[in-house]
């Protein structure tokens, strides 16, 4: 999978990728009243970062995304339709997205999911809301998703506020008062950062320390000097893999070792990959349980169709959650019915309530009208000997 390039490269990428990630054989598209259903399919569109910079996060959302739908339409597919899934790449590029928008729509999609990103999310929705396109699963939990309640917008974890509320309030209680922040200077950077401000107001304080870099790169020195200089106690880094692993690295370097802290979109396995050693000890907050609890029925179902579908590929979080995205998607295509719309896949979805989603006893899945967000839990992990593992006790964190 790595081997390949992005779907909008040329045109012979852009036909492997469609190839690896259309999930049926591509069926002539009927004039029906509801764009991308046919008697025989649906059409799902996507845009993620298939490569550049953060092309793990985009891969192993639609990895995961793909597994769960390959699975389905195995068993026959959704009141006899096949589910296809075309994903094109817009780099983690804001500019790029419309461009992406675009060649979804002339496609007729008939929904919308797997994207990747704030940057991104904040050009797709507006545009979606527009045409009133259906979007499930972002792997973003930028506030901007949530509030206010957008009827198109799906929405399946937990937000970036409810995860550094964790952050915030668990380093309060193991005694930790100074806190500063590393953000991308970008709307993702900035809703991490937001989230911290409002956790830490409730404890009647600020940011310690900000730095900032820019999307995209590794040009991490300013941004950590300006923190470094300040001498907070623990940091909350705000950005994927790369940059985030530069960060741990150069400070380690130079003989500083606060407790360094990221959230979910950081993609834990490529972090750990890039960070080496000096992955150890921080602290990674997840949306989906771990993938080795395998008594959930869930994540076993996930090993199983990620084994069968795509063999080699390790399991990881940002899969996971794009295969629960799936999941949801498709228990919405099939509350929805046979005489499927976009109006009754949306309803479809909001019909949702107290359902268990086969990850644990926390994860209930929850929709309504007035609320788009599926689940609120948050799972703080460790780095331990290169593996996250669940962080239990908080009072030994920087020890």
């Amino acid at each position: 999978m790595n081997r390949l390039g992005a779907a909008a490269v040329s045109t012979s990428l852009r036909v492997i990728l469609c190839a690896l990630f259309t999930l049926h054989i591509a069926i002539p598209f009927s004039s029906a009243e509801t764009p991308g259903v046919t008697d025989n399919s649906v059409l799902i569109g996507s845009c993620s970062a298939l490569d550049g910079p953060a092309h793990f996060l985009g891969r192993q959302t639609v990895l995961g995304a793909s597994a769960y739908l390959h699975m389905v339409n195995d068993e026959g597919g959704v009141y006899g339709r096949k589910i296809q899934l075309q994903a094109f790449d817009d780099g983690y590029d804001p500019e790029r997205a419309p461009a992406c928008f675009k060649r979804m729509s002339k496609e007729g999609v008939f929904a919308l999911g797997f994207f990747v990103g704030t940057p991104t999310a904040k050009v797709y929705v507006p545009l979606a809301q527009e045409e009133k396109i259906p979007v499930v699963g972002l792997f973003t939990g930028a506030q901007l998703l949530y509030e206010p309640l957008k009827r198109e917008i799906i929405n399946v974890r937990a937000s970036y506020y409810d995860e550094t509320r964790e952050h915030v309030d668990k380093l309060w209680e193991a005694n930790f008062r100074r806190i500063g922040v590393i953000y991308q200077d970008d709307p993702f950077g900035k809703a991490v950062l937001d989230g911290v401000k409002l956790a830490l107001q409730r404890h009647n304080t600020t940011p310690a320390a900000l730095g900032t870099f820019t999307r995209n790169s590794v040009d991490i020195a300013g941004g950590l000097r300006e923190v470094m200089a300040a001498r907070p106690q623990a940091v909350i880094i705000a950005g994927p893999y790369a940059p985030a692993a530069a960060i741990v690295k150069q400070a380690h370097s130079d003989n500083w070792r606060p407790q360094f802290l990221t959230v979910s979109f950081v993609g834990t396995e490529e972090f750990i990959r890039e960070a080496g050693q000096d992955a150890e000890g921080t602290i990674i907050t997840q949306v989906m349980p771990p993938y080795d609890r395998i008594e959930y029925p869930t994540v076993a179902l996930y090993r199983k169709c990620l084994a069968k579908y795509s063999p080699g590929e390790s399991p990881t979080f940002v899969s996971l959650e794009g295969f629960v995205d799936a999941m949801v998607m498709v228990e919405g295509l099939k509350r929805a019915g046979k005489e499927l719309t976009r109006e009754r896949f949306i309803t479809a979805i909001e019909s949702i309530h107290e359902m268990n989603a086969g990850l644990g006893p926390k994860l209930i899945l929850n929709y309504s009208p007035n609320d788009h967000k599926g689940f609120d839990n948050v799972y703080p992990t460790v780095v331990k000997s290169g593996e996250p593992v669940l962080l239990t006790d908080w009072s030994s964190v920087g020890r």
